[in-house]
């Protein structure tokens, strides 16, 4: 008995872990851990009944928290997008815009995922549609197999890291910290992986040929009647529509403003640059530009529009993450109804998932909060404090630790246990060595992103074998015999995009200005140089009557 109430904050931790790897629901497994504890403190008197007069209060918290409105926005949005087809739209433009070269499917299906990424913010949308339409098609061309199931899983994945990822708004939560600074923190550590995912494919594509085809010019559907491909015409609109984005940026943005203002308003100008010819060439008839320029512009232009409508008012600071995510979800229905791909249907499913998703979340917020509290009754911050302090290293060793705990915890837990129920304990041991919580949390999340990817219980490798064939087929276009996904395919073609992941963990380790750019975008000014200058008691008197 005294060894239980020595060691309760280890006990319930633990506790907690063997109810999860049993299959009970996480927001249950959190509170009735927290209930039975509380209950077995106040009967050997060690737990005050005084720490649950807080508990109501924490919970109407929850509830009224207007951060966490930013959830079922930004899901809603996802999801009608989701229904609305874009994703196919992308696919099949961008896969013709990269097919000529080796890689170029694969490299299609990376510029998507960071555009869905950008835009719906869900891994199992992200990673069910680029299964359905990329992987038999670069099974149709000859992809190796272990190569198309991994660029598919991981790029889903960035959905996790590139804001508005649902992910971020929950770090930020609960870590105390703004929404806005931790989207502005992880965007270039989700743009660099994005980037080393597409260095991956043209170093597979260039060492193992075979293994990454181009599409043969007879499947190439956006040709013109010359034959040609119709590059050029793409590649001068950019280049000319950049160069004025780069010259109009002066004039629209503020003296000092920060990189990521710059990427988003100059993408905004250039798209409606492009956007804008494009219309008039197809309006006059003059067909100045190629059938691929078209086509391109068309299809991806609106995603970026509703982009810069969600991620660009946060950056430049018109909106809250919350009004961004409102208005992106307008934006999102709006797209859909001027695709003529609206219908009551598809609202009908995006709010009844929109539902389940943010009760899931805050239920399982709900269930976090009475773990913590009685966790918290026991010492368990203390211990807590105790077992990292005395870690060698200092603050570099609780980072290592912090991270390989992280990592192999993913392999049995998912995003939301993990975010619920490690970030509350390690947040205030990290604030308390002086580590920027951002930073921290961003680091977590690139960590975290590795639990999607895990054999066996990675996510995205469900989702991805829910849809891969299990069996034989025919192909319906060249009439060749393809084999079927084994698991095996799916969970080799994860672990070099495991590695990559890692890889990035390291690289935030090591260089943290990947994330604490954000700070630049703050005030510069030291309050310590301010100088109030206030009149005197007597001054204030003659000044203003009737003062005393």
């Amino acid at each position: 008995m005294e060894f239980l109430t020595a060691n309760m904050p280890p006990i319930m931790f633990f506790t907690l872990i063997c109810f999860l790897l049993l299959g009970f629901p996480v927001a249950f497994s959190l509170a009735a851990n927290g209930i039975l504890y509380t209950l077995l403190g106040i009967y050997l008197g060690e737990f005050s009944f005084v720490f649950l007069q807080a508990l109501p209060e924490r919970i109407f918290g929850i509830i009224q928290n207007d951060t966490l409105l930013a959830v079922p926005f930004f899901t809603l949005m996802g999801l009608i997008l989701e229904r609305s087809g874009m994703a196919e739209d992308l696919l099949e433009t961008i896969g013709q815009l990269f097919g000529p070269i080796r890689g170029g499917l694969a490299i299609a299906v990376v510029v998507v995922g960071a555009m869905l990424a950008a835009t719906t913010g869900v891994v199992s949308a992200s990673v069910i549609s680029m299964g359905l339409i990329s992987l038999p098609i670069m099974l149709r061309y000859g992809y190796d197999r272990r190569l198309a199931t991994g660029v598919i899983a991981a790029s889903g994945t960035l959905s996790q890291i590139i804001p508005p990822s649902v992910v971020l708004i929950i770090l930020a939560d609960q870590v105390g910290r703004s929404i806005g600074d931790m989207y502005r923190g992880a965007m270039l550590p989700g743009l660099l992986l994005t980037a080393v995912y597409i260095l991956y494919v043209i170093l597979m594509a260039l060492f193992k040929p075979k293994s990454a085809p181009a599409i043969p010019p007879e499947d190439r559907i956006y040709r013109e009647d010359n034959g040609a491909s119709g590059m050029k015409s793409l590649i001068i609109l950019s280049v000319l529509a950049g160069i004025a984005s780069h010259y109009s940026l002066p004039y629209l943005l503020r003296e000092n403003a920060p990189i990521d203002e710059h990427v988003v308003v100059g993408m905004l100008v250039w798209g409606v640059i492009v956007f804008i010819v494009a219309v008039l060439n197809k309006l006059s008839g003059l067909h100045l530009l190629s059938k691929i320029c078209e086509r391109v512009v068309f299809v991806m232009i609106p995603p970026l529009f509703l982009i810069f409508l969600v991620l660009g008012t946060i950056f430049i600071g018109v909106a809250t993450p919350t009004e961004g995510g409102a208005m992106g979800a307008v934006g999102s229905i709006l797209l859909a109804m001027v695709r003529k791909r609206l219908s009551f249907d598809l609202l009908k499913q995006a709010m009844d998932n929109t539902t389940k998703l943010t009760s899931f979340a805050i239920f399982i917020l709900v269930g976090s909060t009475i773990f913590t509290l009685t966790f918290t009754g026991f010492g368990g911050q203390h211990w807590v404090e105790g077992l990292f302090s005395s870690l060698p290293g200092g603050e570099t060793g609780f980072l290592i630790v912090v991270s390989l705990a992280t990592f192999f915890l993913a392999f049995f837990l998912d995003f939301f246990e993990l975010a619920f129920i490690i970030v509350p304990l390690l947040a205030p041991v990290a604030d308390k060595m002086g580590i920027d919580l951002i930073w921290f949390g961003v680091l977590l999340a690139v960590n975290m992103q590795t639990s999607f990817m895990h054999p066996p219980f990675g996510f995205a490798l469900f989702f991805l074998r829910s849809v891969a064939p299990k069996e034989d087929y025919i192909d319906k276009v060249t009439g060749r015999h393809i084999a079927r996904i084994t698991t095996g395919d799916i969970y080799r073609g994860s672990i070099p995009f495991i590695i990559i992941q890692l890889l990035m963990v390291l690289a935030v380790l090591a260089f943290p200005g990947v994330v604490t750019h954000y700070k630049n975008s703050h005030s510069t000014v030291d309050p310590n140089t301010i100088i109030i200058d206030a009149p005197t008691h007597n001054e204030e008197s003659d000044a203003v009557p009737g003062f005393y």
